[in-house]
């Protein structure tokens, strides 16, 4: 089962937003800092440990340019495996919608338990991104 986010805005064109997000250097910025510890990353894979998950190591397995970073987790590093996706699209000049959906790739049991911290984990990233000011170079 799929998990998608609220619909965020960010003033950034697609483009430079996107050029940021697929960089796993940069992903550390939307993540609260008190939720991991241990972040280590590249350009497409990164690493942390989180209290509820343990060790989690992520690659990105999707790139389409200005509209998609897709993401999944390691499994030989991570004990919870998960799908996830931005998505951008740019509405008009100063305007770039962005959705993240995750799909937690376990029984049904346990995503009953997990659901309701997934869509506030997806949430909380959207509204990182939308106010986040991405440095200029």
């Amino acid at each position: 089962m799929k998990i998608e986010s609220k619909t965020g805005r960010s003033e950034y064109p697609a483009e430079t937003l996107y050029n940021f997000i697929a960089d796993f250097r940069n992903f550390n910025n939307f993540i609260p800092q008190d939720k991991i510890s241990g972040w280590e990353a590249g350009p497409d894979h990164c690493s942390f440990r989180m209290d509820l998950l343990g060790k989690v190591a992520l690659s990105i397995v999707e790139k389409t340019p200005h509209q998609l970073v897709k993401v999944s987790s390691d499994p030989s590093v991570s004990e919870y495996n998960f799908n996830l996706w931005i998505q951008l699209k740019e509405v008009q000049p100063g305007d770039t919608r962005l959705r993240i959906t995750i799909e937690p790739l376990i029984n049904k049991v346990m995503l009953g338990l997990v659901k309701p911290h997934l869509k506030n984990f997806v949430d909380s990233l959207i509204d990182e991104i939308e106010t986040f000011k991405i440095p200029e170079k």
